[in-house]
């Protein structure tokens, strides 16, 4: 998932699995394959970087999984425990 600005100021999140092309008009149009247009604040540029780091960002997790390494992200390691709009799953022990 990658973030985008709409022209409104409002911010969203797009699977960037789901694009199709991203074209530079006067304005940035982001097309996904449904034919869906977006249009966003950023360059062309900075959404093909976002692109990368998302992909990249998946091949780097997966090596540490191949490599045994990989510890998943805890609620305190993304934000406070009182911030979080997520309730974890209980544990066996929990349950």
């Amino acid at each position: 998932m990658i973030r985008l600005t709409r022209l409104n100021g409002e911010h969203f999140v797009l699977n960037a699995e789901l694009i199709q092309r991203v074209e530079g008009h006067p304005d940035t149009v982001v097309t996904l394959r449904d034919d869906t247009k977006y249009v966003v604040t950023e360059t062309v540029d900075q959404v093909v970087r976002e692109v990368r780091d998302y992909r990249a960002g998946i091949q780097a997790v997966a090596f540490q999984m191949d490599r045994g390494d990989y510890r998943p992200p805890t609620t305190t390691d993304l934000q406070g425990p009182e911030d979080a709009s997520v309730v974890p799953f209980p544990s066996r022990e929990e349950r």
